[in-house]
């Protein structure tokens, strides 16, 4: 009798030993988000800027795989806010996705809402930023995603992660230099700076005092995971006389492989390894725009951070040394990086396909309306900018958001008729595009698609206005990015390019300027999921469309319930 009940108690304790190591393992992280305003001075001028807990760039999560994050966001700004966790699957939790009336309505001022999600299989680099008007330029952070307790990175372990936020600077109010572009139908005002973590650093006035500085000691190995939070500007970034091994983006590893120069969309992570091999001194990091749309203004300027030697001698005087960074219409340096990508292992890639779909990404030009004055249309030749896919400029609800509209099977919001290729086949990257495409149909169409398909899109840039690198973001996957190239997708011959067997798993992919991207996926998460163009500008002009996928079967191929506390439109 004795034994057996030692056995029981023996039972009971490792039982109880499993569950609290599978707690430990498995965490939930609560926080609380406070969106109000704040004043920030840079370039010599204080601004009342939207802030996360007072805070710019806003907090730094950190979890592990598997992790549950509980963030309870209370807006005490004058404007409607919701927050959209970049690259996260949202497995069945679509409601904590964050795309303003998408998967919910907006938070409104002095109303609160509770995220709650859990990390599923990525490591790596995301980020969080606000997924309302152009409160992204202010209100945004790094989510670091460590492996899971007790496993360690497919590379020797850094002795430190440094997030570097890429982003961009208005001397203005960026929600007003957004309503004043849709005001005029003009392009809107271009940032002011670029800055790394917040500060524009030592080439812009008023900004030496603040420069972000990270610091190194010789021999020592860091991660540098490298975030574009820029609005409308793919960068390139580099540090003076570095290697940078590269081995991960979009919480995803690479095999690794080493360059002078990366370069993000925005939207995109990129992790790299950097190690004190040089003489102790202090290194510029820097960033300055990729610009390859033709004629279009931007930022021609240089942001930096400094890579310290703790070693190197102090209070010298001398500049730190200035890395080249490649020219900012360098489309061959942004190729040759983008095509270096290798998964770490074997892709799961579909073969066999249920959906293909070709989508042409463009902007385009709106005749002026009749009734509107001529500074209401101050795009090209008195005209209003847009932008579409598949001639399609879509257009959000404001009643309802999209995946309430679905889960409640409320008529009229959406239809789901978005076209699987476009209504005209046209020499998409010619030079003489006919002007009557330049007009795209306004709507809110949607593509559905049944739980399980394997899914193709090949998203090919059009000359229409300008050719352009577009960052594509889908929300709720991730693709297999399984080619790219310039010109007109030929599906005869580049078919033959396709790699299938390592190609990388990314949440956003830079369609080439005057050129396609194939993506492939499995359609396992059910719910509404939104595909823009991650160029604020152009978002706000239409580039985008949704995804429908139906629920499979059983409870773990379903969508979750709305929470309670879902704001209400």
């Amino acid at each position: 009798m004795e034994i057996i009940k030692s056995l029981l108690c023996f039972i009971s304790f490792a039982v109880l030993l499993l569950f609290t190591s599978l707690a430990e393992a498995n965490r939930a992280h609560h926080h609380e988000f406070i969106i109000q305003a704040t004043k920030v001075k840079r370039l010599c001028e204080t601004h009342n800027s939207i802030t996360v807990n007072g805070m710019f760039p806003g907090p730094q999560l950190v979890v592990n795989n598997g992790d549950t994050l509980v963030v309870k966001v209370i807006n005490r700004a004058r404007y409607n806010v919701t927050i959209h966790w970049h690259g996260v699957r949202q497995m069945r939790t679509g409601w904590a996705d964050g795309p303003e009336f998408v998967t919910q309505c907006p938070i409104r001022p002095g109303s609160s809402y509770t995220y709650r999600f859990t990390i599923q299989g990525q490591e790596g680099t995301l980020w969080w930023h606000a997924h309302s008007s152009w409160l992204r330029a202010t209100v945004y952070g790094s989510l670091l995603i460590l492996p899971p307790a007790g496993s360690t990175y497919p590379f020797p372990n850094p002795h430190r992660n440094v997030p570097l936020l890429l982003g961009e600077w208005w001397d203005g109010n960026p929600v007003d230099v957004l309503r004043e572009a849709i005001r005029t139908g003009a392009a809107p005002n271009i940032s002011d700076a670029y800055t790394i973590n917040g500060q524009p650093g030592d080439l812009y006035k008023c900004s030496s005092q603040d420069t972000t500085i990270v610091p190194i000691n010789v021999g020592e190995t860091i991660l540098l995971r490298v975030i574009n939070a820029a609005l409308n500007q793919p960068l390139f970034f580099t540090v003076a006389n570095h290697k940078l091994t590269v081995v991960g983006a979009d919480a995803s590893y690479l095999k690794p492989f080493t360059t002078n120069a990366i370069v993000l969309g925005p939207g995109q992570t990129t992790d790299v390894l950097i190690t004190g091999d040089q003489p102790p001194n202090r290194y510029y990091m820097a960033a300055r725009a990729y610009q390859s749309a033709q004629n279009a203004p931007f930022g021609n300027t240089t942001t930096t951070a400094i890579l310290q030697y703790k070693s190197s001698p102090c209070c010298s005087g001398a500049k730190p040394i200035m890395p080249l960074l490649p020219a900012y219409n360098d489309t061959n340096t942004a190729t040759r990086f983008s095509q270096s990508f290798r998964s770490l292992k074997r892709a799961e890639v579909p073969t066999e396909l249920d959906e293909n779909l070709f989508i042409t990404i463009g902007l385009g030009l709106n005749n002026c309306p009749k009734n509107f004055r001529s500074r209401r249309c101050q795009g090209p030749n008195g005209t209003r900018f847009t932008a579409s896919m598949n001639n399609v400029s879509f257009a959000l609800p404001s009643n309802y958001s999209l995946l309430q509209a679905h889960h409640h099977a409320i008529p009229g919001v959406f239809t789901t008729d978005f076209p699987a290729k476009p209504p005209v086949k046209f020499d998409y990257t010619g030079s003489n595009i006919s002007r009557s495409l330049y007009q795209p149909v306004r709507g809110t169409k949607l593509y559905k698609l049944k739980y399980g398909s394997r899914v193709q899109i090949v998203l090919q840039d059009t000359g229409i206005v300008t050719p352009e690198n577009h960052p594509i973001h889908l929300h709720g996957y991730d693709f297999y990015i399984v080619a790219e190239g310039f010109g007109n997708f030929n599906p005869k011959k580049d078919t033959a390019k396709f790699n299938l067997e390592d190609p990388p798993l990314r949440n956003t992919v830079g369609v080439p300027v005057n050129g396609w991207a194939v993506i492939r996926f499995v359609a396992d998460n059910p719910g509404v999921w939104i595909m823009h163009c991650h160029l604020d500008a152009h978002i706000s002009w239409g580039l985008a469309m949704a995804f429908l996928v139906e629920n499979g079967k059983g409870l773990l191929e379903t969508m979750e319930e709305p929470p309670a506390d879902l704001p209400l439109c």
